[in-house]
């Protein structure tokens, strides 16, 4: 399985592939939920490309760059053995070669970024956006692999291909959890035992408002009780939301193919989740 960490000799085995091309951008620390990303993306392609890296940009001055979780060596045994066929391990020097302050940042589509995460992590999504971007035109695959868990980022990077006009068919993988359902992240890892006996509330209250999303049922009044549930163990709560799949607005009754989305803190660790009414 060759690691690639130069754009030249990334192109030059791009350009001697046959056949069909699925790639999946992480940023290390992989677990179960990215292995299934790579699974799915070895079902659809003859090759899957996976890439590894930590991009600042996204990071906001406060948040936990620094802290982030890496573990390279082990990522690479847990690619090799799901036959994962190259991996691309730039570094920042390759992706931002005159600095992050110069750079020309990739703007991202302004309605589906001004709410839920977007509101409460300012420059977020441009960073996502301009390093997805990068990252497309080094590859160039012809599949895309993005996670529901980052649901909101999914449906911001579905946008911005469709608005650049890019020929990249994007495929999205369901979210994946562990036995107690808690969604698989990279986070998860830096809760402590305590923490993490707790962090599982967080994807049984999506489920249990999921529930309660009856057409009859006041949205607002199903929204404040979860978040009063999760504070009360000590989540502080970002935002609970019932919102729509396709244009993230708010959503005031019910419907079959809205989400309930949540982010909140747990001790240091940021968590985020999300959870559909069934169609």
């Amino acid at each position: 399985m060759p690691v690639f960490k130069d754009i030249a000799s990334l192109r030059q085995w791009r350009q001697s592939l046959r056949g069909t091309l699925a790639f999946v951008p992480t940023m290390g620390n992989l677990h179960e939920g990215h292995m299934a990303l790579v699974r799915l993306a070895a079902a659809r392609a003859e090759q899957v490309l996976v890439s590894i890296y930590v991009n600042p940009l996204q990071f906001g001055p406060n948040e936990d760059f620094a802290q982030y979780p890496r573990s390279l060596d082990k990522d690479l045994q847990q690619l090799h053995a799901a036959g994962c066929s190259t991996v691309f391990t730039p570094d920042d020097a390759l992706m931002y070669p005159h600095g992050r302050k110069d750079l020309s940042i990739i703007i991202p589509p302004h309605s589906l970024t001004k709410v839920l995460c977007g509101a409460s992590r300012p420059g977020h999504f441009a960073g996502v956006c301009t390093v997805v971007n990068k990252l497309l035109q080094m590859v160039q695959p012809e599949i895309l692999i993005l996670g529901e868990k980052d649901y909101q980022q999914l449906r911001i990077v579905q946008q911005m291909v469709a608005d650049m006009n890019m020929t990249t068919q994007i495929l999205p993988g369901p979210v994946q959890r562990e036995a107690d359902g808690l969604a698989y992240s990279s986070r998860n890892a830096r809760l402590s035992p305590s923490e993490r006996q707790m962090a599982p509330l967080l994807a049984a209250t999506l489920f249990d408002l999921v529930q309660r999303s009856t057409p009859q049922a006041s949205i607002a009044e199903l929204a404040q009780a979860g978040r009063d549930s999760l504070e009360q163990v000590g989540f502080v709560v970002d935002y609970l939301e019932l919102r729509d799949s396709d244009t993230l607005q708010a959503v005031n009754v019910a419907r079959p193919g809205a989400r309930w989305f949540t982010a909140a803190h747990l001790g240091q660790t940021r968590l985020i989740d999300n959870v559909m009414i069934p169609l």
